[in-house]
C-alpha cells in the first residue's frame, strides 16, 4: 500500500490514517466501522498531536464513512503521548478508553507543559535541548489543545463490541511508555499497535524494559493478521515488525557491553555504531533508549530527566548533520 497523507481504506471496514513521514508527532490513527452513523458504532484508535490535525481527520473519515466528530462512539488511546491523545477533546460524545498506567502517564504531560516547552526553546531558553524540541515540534500547536482524559480504564486485557464487531484491546506495556495497547480486530486479520512499532523510523523507549518491547513484537509475529497499522510510518507486514524486534536487541546488547565496561550512558549512546540503522528516521532517540537501558540495568526506577535527554538528543542531531 502506498504510503500517502490521509486516508487509506484497509478493508473489512476498516481505515487508517497515515501522517508521512513518521517522524516526530507525525502518527497514525485508525477508525473501526461497525455500523451506521446513528448508533456511534464505529471506534476510533487514537487521535492526532493537536487540534487541526484531528479535525482534518475527523472531517476525512466523515466524508467517507459517514462517522465524524460526534458520531464517532469509541476512542481507544494507544498510549499517553500527546501525538496520540491530543485531539480527544473533539470527540464530546465519545467514550475514551486507555490503560490504567496510560491514563496516570497522561495526567503527568500535559498540553500545556508541551506548549510551555515549545515556547522557552523558540525563544532560545533551555539551550539546545529547547532549540531541538522547539524544531521538531514547530509544525504543532499545543496552545489549541484541550485536554479529555479516559473516561475508562483496564488493566491487561479488554474487549470492544464495535456493533457485534469483536475488538481486542491488549495491554503489552510498560515498553515505549508505561501503558501500550495493541488494538486487534481478529474477523478482519488487523492489529493497529500504536508506538509499539515505529516503521523506518527509530524506535523511542521513554519506559522499558526491552524485553516487553520485544516480546510484544513477538506477540504481534504470532498474530493471525495480515494488515499491521504502525503508530507512526507506512503500514506493514510481519517482517517490518521483525526489524523493529531486531533493533531493540541489538540495542540491548550493545548498551549492556558498554555498562558493563563501565562507559556512561552518553558515551555508550556516542559509541554505538548503528548500522543498518543508521538510515532510519530520529537516528539521536538512541540517547534515550542508552538512557533508558542505563536505568533498567542499575534498578533506578526513578523517572528519566526529559530535558536532559532531549539537550542530549539535540546535540547527536546536529552532529550528524554536519
Amino acid at each position: 500500500m502506498r504510503y500517502a497523507r490521509g486516508l487509506a481504506e484497509i478493508g473489512d471496514g476498516l481505515f487508517a490514517w497515515l501522517q508521512p513521514d513518521g517522524g516526530w508527532g507525525w502518527s497514525n490513527a485508525g477508525l473501526i466501522v461497525g455500523g451506521t452513523p446513528g448508533d456511534g458504532a464505529a471506534a476510533l484508535v487514537d487521535t492526532l498531536f493537536d487540534t487541526a490535525l484531528t479535525a482534518e481527520m475527523l472531517g476525512a473519515m466523515e466524508r467517507a464513512t459517514g462517522f465524524g466528530a460526534a458520531t464517532i462512539g469509541q476512542v481507544v488511546n494507544t498510549h499517553a503521548n500527546g501525538d496520540h491523545t491530543h485531539g480527544n477533546h473533539l470527540l464530546t460524545n465519545a467514550e475514551i478508553i486507555a490503560s490504567e498506567a496510560s491514563a496516570r502517564e497522561m495526567e503527568a504531560f500535559s498540553p500545556a507543559l508541551l506548549a510551555q516547552m515549545k515556547a522557552a526553546g523558540a525563544a532560545g531558553q533551555l539551550g539546545i535541548a529547547g532549540t531541538y524540541f522547539a524544531e521538531i515540534f514547530a509544525p504543532f500547536d499545543f496552545a489549541g489543545v484541550e485536554e479529555r482524559p479516559p473516561t475508562r480504564t483496564f488493566c491487561g486485557h479488554d474487549l470492544l463490541d464495535v456493533a457485534g464487531r469483536a475488538v481486542d484491546l491488549i495491554e503489552v506495556g510498560p515498553a515505549h511508555t508505561a501503558g501500550d495497547v495493541l488494538v486487534h480486530v481478529p474477523q478482519a486479520k488487523t492489529v493497529f499497535t500504536g508506538d509499539i512499532l515505529f516503521i523506518e523510523g527509530t524506535p523511542i523507549m521513554w519506559a522499558g524494559p526491552a524485553s516487553n518491547w520485544i516480546a510484544a513484537c513477538d506477540r504481534i509475529i504470532a498474530m493471525d493478521v495480515d494488515t499491521i497499522v504502525p503508530g507512526h510510518g507506512p503500514i506493514t507486514d510481519k517482517a517490518g515488525v521483525r526489524e523493529v524486534a531486531d533493533y531493540l536487541s541489538y540495542i540491548h546488547r550493545e548498551t549492556r557491553a558498554r555498562y558493563d565496561a563501565g562507559l556512561s550512558a552518553e558515551a555508550a549512546a556516542r559509541d554505538i555504531g548503528l548500522g543498518r540503522y543508521a538510515s532510519w528516521r530520529d537516528a539521536e532517540r538512541i540517547a534515550v533508549n542508552v538512557d533508558t537501558l542505563y536505568r533498567e540495568f542499575a534498578g533506578v526506577t526513578a523517572p528519566p530527566d526529559v530535558v536532559r535527554l532531549f539537550g542530549l538528543m539535540g546535540q547527536l542531531y546536529q552532529e550528524r548533520r554536519r
